[in-house]
């Protein structure tokens, strides 16, 4: 029943909602990465400008490898743009730059949701490591309650991508309104920028759908379990 069963067909939406997600983001960037900026700047030249306008002057802005590999790292002050993105004059690789400049932001203000987030990192880690484990365990052995400690501790991971939902919005909500007032794109770039950064987001929420599909399936196994 643990290696195959009915409930299976939660775990394969999930899988589908998340590859949707993940195509929907790339077909997006692709198509938007063949947009240039009138005004050229570069995914580097915009994260530098907003980390500037905000005096931010100590956070640099380095290139990295991979496709979409984008991200901020906080504990070494640092933007990482991948190669799409750094020396790119897309309007696609600006939206992206503008996001990750948005979690700089979010960083120095103080954005209650991001400060949540990274706190909840340790306890979310222990949790994912040992929820499985205990699921199984339990399952295996009839130890219904144990089984369900697993459930709760992997519930986890649904709370981290909740919190991490108003993080990305709230980044990207930023970013396009720099853009904006900043006059980096004009209004149909801009709008390029939104799409792009609209289809990023949605892998936030099909994750977020995922987990819990993998949690309603899990509780039915349970239940299952405690019937036998």
């Amino acid at each position: 029943m643990l290696f195959y069963d009915p409930t299976y067909f939660l775990v394969l939406i999930g899988f589908l909602l998340a590859s949707f997600a993940s195509m929907g983001v790339q077909s997006a960037f692709n198509k938007y990465s063949k947009v240039k900026s009138i005004r050229h700047y570069t995914g580097k030249d915009a994260a530098r400008k907003i980390l500037d306008e905000n005096g931010l002057y100590n956070i640099r802005v380095e290139n990295i490898s991979g496709n979409l590999t984008d991200h901020f790292d906080p504990s070494a002050n640092v933007i990482r743009l991948s190669d799409s993105t750094y020396n790119s004059d897309s309007v696609a690789a600006i939206g992206v730059a503008a996001h990750e400049a948005g979690h700089a932001v979010q960083h120095a203000v103080g954005y209650t949701p991001i400060r949540i987030r990274n706190s909840i990192v340790p306890a979310v880690n222990l949790c994912s490591t040992l929820a499985m484990p205990l699921f199984i365990i339990g399952l295996l052995l009839g130890m219904v309650n144990l089984a369900n400690v697993g459930i709760i501790l992997f519930s986890a991971a649904l709370v981290f991508q909740l919190v991490t939902l108003p993080v990305e919005f709230d980044a990207s909500r930023r970013a396009i309104k720099i853009l904006d007032s900043s006059a980096m794109l004009d209004e149909d770039e801009l709008s390029g920028a939104k799409k792009v950064l609209r289809a990023a987001a949605m892998t936030y929420v099909a994750a977020v759908l995922a987990s819990a599909l993998q949690i309603l399936r899990l509780v039915l196994l349970s239940n299952s379990r405690r019937r036998d």
